[in-house]
């Protein structure tokens, strides 16, 4: 039996709950400080919630009242994750991971072949979270050189597709790298983000599968101040914590990709070109954009940025309709959204991202 500490949250009330943690062989008990019993969950009960930050928070599966666990204790996370082998904060269980994601693609092909447009989504939503990181590294390395030909329209007249190498353009990188590096370092993915800055012209950003994210000059330019960009790339980071992206891929690429799964090998052949296309085109559901921003929110809150920001951002070009507005086109309603993160956002540190100086370099990054 292991015993340790954390703060629970009933799902009734805002009320927040020091609590004892036990683990017995059956279930989680959780109880306060009158030895009063709050919660027991059985271990396949739990689901951890995404985070952007290094606390375990749990769940209860099927979750008819929306309570909740927070655990800081490392020695207490590696327990939980010894009994609830469904929850791997540690890491535990990606050696058995290419495993797993094998026998569901084997067992998947042969239905795959006769019920194709009903078991792609089906198998793509179950092998997602499952996928290993350095497989889904691999995944999106080969969508990455598709994605980047598809969107290069500058390198064919002499100007390189990244921005910080031309004349006047370098002293914007260093901000931009400080600015990825505090998202980096709270937002709590199994992945380092690497982040540059692009010549599209569109107000956008995309994440493609393994931890790369393109940030498009023209978000720079819509955006005022480092919050409301940081408040966009967060967002996207969040996509990266649900993998949205390797779900988006693998369902629109099929079988084709399945198989390169299988095999450890996603170059070559046109599914790359379809995960590519995939990816620039996706359209979200509401509540897969809504997790998304409520990962974004708590990244800002957790680093001391001013959360509402995106929420400006958002209203100040949520008219827009030139292409590729995906951050906005493809989201929930304007106004339903931004009300929903202003009420989840805390009140900033006060304190800038970026100093105006910084700020002003960033913002001539491309020119």
């Amino acid at each position: 039996m292991t015993i340790g500490a954390g703060l629970f949250y009933d799902g009734k009330t805002s009320a927040r709950h020091d609590v004892a943690v036990e683990l017995t062989d059956k279930v989680l008990r959780v109880t306060d400080a009158q030895s009063r019993v709050l919660a027991e969950w059985r271990y396949d009960e739990l689901e951890s919630v995404a985070t952007p930050d290094r606390i375990m928070r749990l769940a209860r599966k099927p979750n008819p009242v929306p309570a909740r666990l927070e655990v800081a204790d490392p020695a207490l996370i590696a327990a939980i994750d010894d009994y609830a082998e469904g929850i791997d904060r540690t890491g535990k269980l990606a050696k058995r991971q290419r495993g797993h994601v094998i026998v569901w693609t084997m067992a998947a092909t042969a239905s795959l072949l006769a019920v194709a447009w009903f078991g792609v989504p089906l198998i793509a939503e179950k092998l997602a979270p499952i996928i290993p990181v350095s497989l889904e590294r691999k995944l999106g390395a080969a969508v990455e050189m598709q994605t980047r030909a598809m969107l290069d329209t500058a390198s064919a007249s002499g100007v390189p597709f990244e921005c910080g190498t031309g004349r006047g353009e370098a002293a914007g990188l260093a901000p931009f790298a400080k600015l990825i590096a505090r998202l980096n370092q709270d937002a709590g993915l199994p992945v380092t983000v690497k982040a540059s800055v692009v010549r599209r012209k569109e107000a956008n950003a995309i994440a493609l599968p393994g931890g790369t994210v393109y940030v498009f000059q023209g978000l720079i330019a819509k955006a005022e101040n480092p919050d409301e960009l940081a408040g966009v790339i967060a967002h996207e980071m969040g996509h990266l914590a649900h993998r949205d992206g390797t779900r988006s891929v693998l369902q629109g690429a099929g079988l084709s990709f399945l198989f390169g799964m299988l095999l450890g090998d996603f170059v070559g052949g046109g599914a790359v070109v379809v995960a590519a296309r995939t990816v620039l085109q996706s359209s979200y559901t509401r509540d897969v954009e809504t997790a998304a921003d409520a990962y974004a929110v708590d990244l800002m809150n957790q680093i001391g940025g001013n959360a509402r920001a995106l929420g400006t951002l958002l209203t100040r070009i949520g008219g827009a309709t030139e292409p590729g507005m995906k951050i906005l086109m493809d989201h929930p309603d304007t106004r339903l959204r931004v009300s929903v993160i202003n009420a989840r956002a805390r009140a900033s540190n006060g304190t800038p991202l970026l100093d105006p100086a910084q700020w002003a370099a960033l913002k001539k990054v491309c020119g």
